[in-house]
């Protein structure tokens, strides 16, 4: 619950038991969620509009937040998807000549809490070390017992269905309608520049809900199916699994981005599992198996997909892999035409090293 009445302190408390005391910055109250950290210099409004970031708390490992203020064009979805932001230096002001307005009106406006001049380096260290926990934002109390036992009670994203809660509740289009690419979007928590990136293109994209049936896809008469990003844990959408194994046994084109990725996965025998604290960032290096060639990308997940998995279907190939840690970061059918990644390939935030993806997916339209 979030009012916007004024007072200057605030209260991070981990699960661990861990207290952080800063300033308050945006809406004030009390928020929960699942604490995680992103490594990217810019791009906080986008980073704050990502579905797939839904139900957690970020913090912003760049020193500096708010200095270029907002722009409605940069968001990636209607709403602040987040639950909260913590970081280091927050600025009231900023100096960017295309802004609509300060980063704290937006937050104010939105209902979004945050906590500022914290420690940053030393939370996202704790959370190196020890891995996702939950967390607690508060300016309404200084009972710490009570934080900590409201923060252990959030629930743990491991079974966590959350497409349903970012979804589109109905159908829509995007794109020319006078193109004969004609795709259909299952939207689990997609970006709008997901949607930018294949509409410019020239394709006509129909985004249907998470929940809805073979039959509704076909009737649009798509010539692909994209599967989009989006929040959660992927093992516990049973429903979206069978269905993105019927849209497999198509045989049409299909392309999936993280959460797609996984659920294509999952629908073809692999196993995912929680990372121990995410990526997520504009910076992590990427080998493409294929071309040998490194990309610099931008990463948003906390599950991923097991390698050891892969290496047991012999007509599954990785096509990509995090030079991080090893970690799955695309596969592909050999028979079908069917692939994925685990990284953002629309960026926004991030480097455009693998927007060649939409157009690999077009040609193979």
């Amino acid at each position: 619950m979030v009012s916007t009445t004024s007072t200057s302190t605030s209260l991070l408390v981990l699960e661990d038991g861990t207290v952080f005391r800063g300033t308050s910055i945006g809406a004030k109250g009390t928020t929960t969620g699942e604490i995680c950290f992103n490594t990217g210099m810019t791009g906080y409004q986008e980073i704050f509009t990502d579905p797939s970031y839904h139900r957690q708390v970020i913090v912003m490992t760049n020193v500096h937040l708010g200095n270029y203020g907002v722009y409605s064009e940069d968001r990636e979805s209607d709403k602040i998807q987040i639950s909260g932001v913590v970081c280091r230096n927050f600025a009231q002001q900023h100096s960017r000549f295309m802004a609509d307005d300060t980063l704290q009106n937006y937050m104010l406006n939105n209902g979004l809490m945050g906590i500022s001049d914290i420690d940053t380096r030393m939370l996202v260290k704790l959370i190196r070390r020890k891995g996702s926990m939950n967390c607690v934002i508060s300016t309404d109390t200084d009972d710490i017992k009570y934080l900590v036992q409201l923060a252990k009670g959030v629930p743990s994203m491991n079974g966590l269905d959350l497409a349903s809660e970012v979804s589109t509740p109905s159908s829509y289009f995007y794109g020319d309608e006078n193109s004969t690419l004609r795709i259909a979007a299952i939207d689990f928590g997609i970006k709008t520049n997901i949607l930018r990136s294949l509409a410019r293109r020239g394709a006509y994209v129909k985004i249907f809900p998470h929940d809805s049936l073979l039959q509704e896809l076909i009737e649009f008469d798509p010539k692909a199916f994209f599967l989009s990003n989006g929040p959660g844990d992927p093992g516990a959408m049973i429903e979206s699994i069978a269905l993105v194994k019927d849209i497999i046994s198509l045989d049409k084109p299909v392309f999936g981005i993280c959460l797609g990725h996984q659920l294509i996965a999952l629908a073809l025998g692999l196993k995912t599992f929680k990372l121990h604290h995410g990526h997520r960032g504009i910076n992590h290096p990427v080998l493409n198996l294929e071309t040998g060639k490194a990309e610099i990308t931008s990463q948003n997940h906390g599950f991923g997909v097991s390698v050891d998995e892969v290496n047991q279907f012999e007509d599954i190939i990785m096509t990509h892999v995090n030079l991080n840690d090893g970690t799955v970061e695309g596969l592909a059918h050999k028979s079908k035409p069917v692939f994925s990644v685990q990284h953002h390939p629309e960026s926004a935030p991030g480097p455009h090293d693998s927007q060649y993806l939409f157009d690999k997916f077009i040609q193979l339209i």
